[in-house]
């Protein structure tokens, strides 16, 4: 016997108004784990073998600018590679759209000290406020 909608009594059962919120929990947590372990991964884009310091690091609330030198002299801002003598200029255009002139330096540990210093002085040319040098911690 096929009762239908109606219960034992013959009267009509309410419609069922709440949600089970338990597969999108489950759902959810798995997204934020992805996140999490993919965030770190994002940021990185160039490999450059940075030098170890044992100095802190840098708090920042806007996303600042990251200029990376690699080993062989190339310098990349963001992840574009922008020719040395072209840097200056390239800065200046950027900082012209942003009110965020904060720049990290990202610089392979091998590469130069002279490519480096000609990297810092086009930072504060093209008006940088601030320049932070990427490093990783000592171990």
């Amino acid at each position: 016997m096929n009762l239908g909608p109606r219960g034992k009594h013959g009267r009509r059962r309410p419609p069922m108004s709440e949600i089970n919120v338990t597969p999108f929990v489950d759902v959810m947590l798995v997204l934020l784990i992805i996140f999490m372990v993919t965030a770190p991964l994002i940021q990185q884009g160039i490999d450059v073998q940075l030098p170890k310091t044992q100095s802190q690091g840098l708090k920042s609330n806007d996303e600042a600018l990251v200029v990376t030198v690699k080993k062989d002299g190339k310098l990349f801002v963001q992840r574009a590679e922008v020719p040395i003598k072209e840097l200056e200029d390239k800065l200046k255009s950027i900082f012209a759209a942003r009110a965020n002139k904060e720049v990290f330096l990202r610089a392979d540990g091998r590469v130069a000290y002279g490519t480096v210093a000609k990297a810092l002085g086009s930072l504060r040319r093209a008006g940088a406020s601030r320049i932070g040098m990427v490093t990783e911690p000592d171990a």
